[in-house]
């Protein structure tokens, strides 16, 4: 192990060394740093497509938490009426509304048939809300044309844009919606279109509707609801809340489900995502590794005759390795430092300008994304930065401290 001055003059011959051979240091430093504000840059812009995505699936569609009875999800949609939440005691409400950071829960009573305008009918998915409760769950959503559902609206709908080109239906006009009863008969309802929405999936979007839940549960002629969705103030705070909902709700009558359970595309998108940022470190690696060993072993022949006049006064093969490993870490350390100072400012200056993106496999509109930084982002490239030039150093630092005295100093001659 080193004394702390001994390999305080270590670290001293190595910045001399560093700073006196100032054009190639100047190219170790420049892809060292290029590396990492790449890396920031790409992690950053994918982790903001990422969010962007998750949060208007929570906040468009699933919530953070799902209330269910056991089995909905496997079976409910085939059998709506035998998946019916039981009424929840006053003990199971304030368990709910207990949960660290909880800011709304909405019931939703699923809903399907066909939707009629004129002469057009289609079949359609959709949803029974509370309109005051989905204020806040419904935020996601874009409205094109007219308004999302209000308090005191009762026989209003909201209709999925694809869904509306579909039926030829504008704001304004009446839907006639017809659906399969418990006992199997037939119930239909009138609504009035009040507003054409663009969730973040346009899948959906051909295809669905909104309507009050009073009058969903006309429609089904039943009461309660299918599911219980549940917002919170930060998606951070879902982990705790599932645990802390799960202990509290009997599992014989209620299942929780994270939102994570039921974002298949997300799921899906976040992995294909991280496998392209793994890849992008890798190659930025390969890089920052071919510069650091060309500069590093360019150093060792240029200072041939140096290594060997060292040796020659007694330096030990072991220092030698250690000087130029530590001409390699400070080479990795500043090039780490300028590109994170570079990659934030232009991530910020970026995200202030804006990326303008065309509309997603999913989407039907456009947006404009950022720059997403995050602690491990910066970390994490400048670690990888880091180590891989210590890693790039390695092979020169052996290659120097086994130089034969004789031979190194007759290089100088």
């Amino acid at each position: 192990m080193l004394k702390p001055a001994f390999a305080l003059n270590h670290f001293r011959t190595a910045w001399r060394n560093v700073v006196r051979q100032v054009s190639r240091s100047r190219a170790a430093l420049v892809a060292i740093a290029f590396g990492v504000m790449a890396m920031i840059l790409a992690a950053g812009f994918i982790d903001w497509n990422l969010r962007f995505g998750r949060d208007n699936t929570i906040l468009s569609q699933l919530g953070h938490l799902q209330v269910m009875r056991p089995g909905f999800t496997d079976y409910g949609r085939a059998d709506p009426y035998g998946y019916l939440l039981p009424m929840m005691t006053p003990a199971e409400k304030a368990a709910l509304e207990g949960l660290p950071g909880y800011r709304v829960s909405a019931p939703r009573l699923l809903i399907s048939g066909l939707a009629s305008s004129g002469d057009i009918t289609l079949s359609f998915i959709g949803e029974g809300v509370d309109p005051t409760a989905e204020s806040s769950l419904s935020s996601a959503l874009r409205f094109p044309q007219g308004r999302n559902l209000q308090t005191g609206d009762r026989k209003a709908a909201i209709v999925g844009q694809g869904l509306a080109l579909n039926l030829g239906v504008k704001v304004g006009d009446t839907l006639v919606l017809i659906s399969n009863t418990g006992n199997g008969g037939i119930s239909a309802v009138e609504a009035e279109v009040v507003g054409l929405f663009e969730s973040i999936a346009k899948a959906y979007d051909d295809a669905a509707l909104r309507i009050p839940i009073d009058l969903a549960r006309e429609l089904m002629r039943t009461e309660g609801e299918h599911l219980r969705l549940v917002l919170l103030d930060k998606t951070e705070n879902v982990s705790a809340a599932d645990r802390q909902l799960r202990a509290a709700l009997p599992a014989e009558r209620y299942e929780v489900v994270p939102w994570w359970k039921l974002a298949d595309f997300y799921n899906k998108t976040e992995a294909l995502f991280s496998k392209q940022v793994g890849f992008i470190y890798l190659v930025i690696s390969v890089i920052i590794v071919l510069a650091i060993t060309n500069t590093m072993t360019m150093m060792v022949m240029e200072r041939i005759s140096e290594i060997g006049t060292m040796m020659a006064l007694g330096t030990r093969q072991r220092d030698i390795r250690i000087m130029f490993l530590l001409e390699g870490t400070i080479l990795g350390g500043l090039g780490a430092l300028i590109g994170i100072v570079a990659g934030v400012l232009l991530a910020l200056l970026i995200s202030a300008i804006g990326i303008p993106m065309p509309p997603g496999p999913i989407m039907s509109w456009p947006y404009e994304a950022g720059i997403l930084l995050t602690a491990d982002n910066i970390l994490t490239a400048a670690g990888v930065a880091l180590l891989t030039t210590i890693l790039a150093s390695a092979y020169p630092a052996w290659k120097a401290s086994r130089q034969e005295i004789v031979n190194a100093l007759r290089a100088r001659i």
